[in-house]
């Protein structure tokens, strides 16, 4: 099969605030958050109290639909507030950290000389089962449904994103680990898609998976255009998608007997002083990790992610098991009443001719924008504009699949493709959107009404 592809449509944003390949360990966090909320289409069932003593590793919460998928902490300590929302839903576990990290032990053994049932047995009593998502429905991995392949995206192509060769060094051991367990949950192949400028080690020369290579702008680096590419998922078939940087925690797991979650996690955005990158866990808080790191004259919005597929928080909040990125912009507050919709606007990036700035891009190319969260205009009517497609390099007519989503059509959904698709994969035809449609918004509710509509 071709194993080498040339993506054409995307988009590549320019903005401030890259990372530098500098290395700061975090600061002391207090509390450590076990948020239900971050894994969507969870119902939660609490394991512990206020109070219980837990290590690292140790389940605090499980899916009440799915037992067998633990959620477990990625600190030890003693379970300190239990919050709860309206009608006494679970919305966060707090945990005071102990000065010393304590695991829970597990046996240090090799997945290539499991069975498939032990390999899936151990990632779900660790709680690093909830580390693999499917496809269709995008959620975590049902693990009742053994996959056609497993996916792997080996590079992010999004905005300011963290680069997997820097972070990867020195991690070729518990990669391909990670990698081996992967083997054992499939009867079909594991992929691993590569960007073409990969260089690591790490990544280049792993064992008994299929390498995939990809050249183009964001959203390449998208395990869904990778899928779409390689080999696309139809009705009835499931397959099982996962990060790199979540691979080699798998395979940390299985060489060293520890759930441990230590991460390298970049900060970025332009209103950060200095972009680098934090050692941390998931779960830490945001003040930790930034440690006084950005520029407080202005206003800024925190967003664990990057900025088209993050999750907004607050300074107060805690980084999310999914995020290897923190994101800090200005939020755009300027309100120009008279002439605000002729200005030039030679600072803000633009996809078409909207602004000046177009002049600005072809004149100067390497220019990079700093911009803020303004949506610079509102919601209205989905005009058929051939926009989405532009941007959108999957086999797929995006404008007709969005606008069946809002119209409910769930035969035309299928017909055009929802079972391959994530919400992610959607982010730049909502970036560049003239009708401000919350595409992503409008796929998720989209496939939560057919996974409720298929019984799954």
């Amino acid at each position: 099969m071709k194993n080498t592809f040339k993506i054409t449509k995307g988009l590549y944003i320019p903005m401030t605030g890259t990372s530098a390949k500098e290395v700061v360990s975090a600061g002391e966090s207090e509390q450590w958050s076990v948020n239900p909320n971050d894994y969507h289409g969870v119902v939660p069932r609490l394991l512990v109290q206020v109070g219980d003593l837990v290590k690292a590793g140790s389940p605090v919460f499980c899916d009440k639909n799915k037992p067998e998928v633990l959620f477990a902490t990625p600190v030890s300590g003693v379970v300190a507030d239990i919050v709860r929302g309206e009608k006494r839903k679970l919305l966060n576990i707090l945990i005071k950290a102990d000065a010393q990290n304590e695991y829970v032990p597990f046996p240090v053994r090799d997945p290539l000389a499991l069975s498939p049932d032990q390999v899936k047995e151990t990632l779900l009593n660790s709680g690093l089962w909830t580390l693999l998502k499917q496809r269709p429905y995008d959620c975590i991995a049902d693990p009742s449904k053994k996959p056609r392949d497993i996916f792997v995206s080996g590079f992010d192509s999004s905005p300011l994103a963290p680069d997997y060769d820097f972070i990867l060094k020195d991690q070729s051991t518990d990669f391909q680990k990670g990698l081996d367990a992967l083997t054992r949950l499939t009867e079909g192949k594991v992929y691993l898609g590569l960007s073409v400028k990969t260089q690591a080690p790490e990544l280049n020369q792993a064992a008994r998976v299929e390498i995939c290579r990809f050249d183009g702008p964001h959203p390449t680096g998208l395990v869904g255009v990778q899928i779409n590419q390689i080999k696309p998922v139809n009705k009835g078939e499931v397959v099982y998608t996962a990060n790199a940087l979540d691979v080699a925690a798998i395979g940390r797991f299985f060489n060293t007997g520890k759930v441990d979650l230590t991460r390298l996690v970049a900060v970025t955005g332009p209103m950060v002083r200095k972009p680098h990158y934090v050692r941390c866990k998931p779960g830490m808080s945001i003040q930790s990790i930034l440690k006084g790191n950005v520029h407080t004259e202005a206003h800024v919005r925190y967003i664990c992610g990057n900025v088209l597929t993050g999750v907004q928080t607050g300074s107060d909040g805690f980084l999310n098991p999914q995020a290897h990125q923190i994101t800090v912009l200005k939020e755009g507050e300027g309100i120009h009443e008279l002439f605000g919709w002729a200005l030039p606007r030679l600072n803000i990036f633009s996809f078409s001719r909207t602004y000046f700035t177009k002049l600005v891009q072809r004149f100067q190319p390497g220019k990079k924008y700093e911009p803020d969260t303004r949506l610079l205009g509102g919601e209205r009517a989905l005009i058929m504009s051939g926009e989405y497609e532009k941007v959108f390099p999957m086999d797929i007519l995006p404008e007709h699949l969005t606008r069946a989503c809002i119209s409910g059509n769930i035969e035309r959904q299928e017909e055009l493709g929802i079972y391959e698709v994530a919400p992610e994969d959607f982010a730049l035809c909502e970036y560049i959107c003239t009708s401000k449609v919350p595409v992503q918004q409008v796929v998720r509710e989209a496939l939560d009404k057919l996974k409720a509509e298929n019984g799954d």
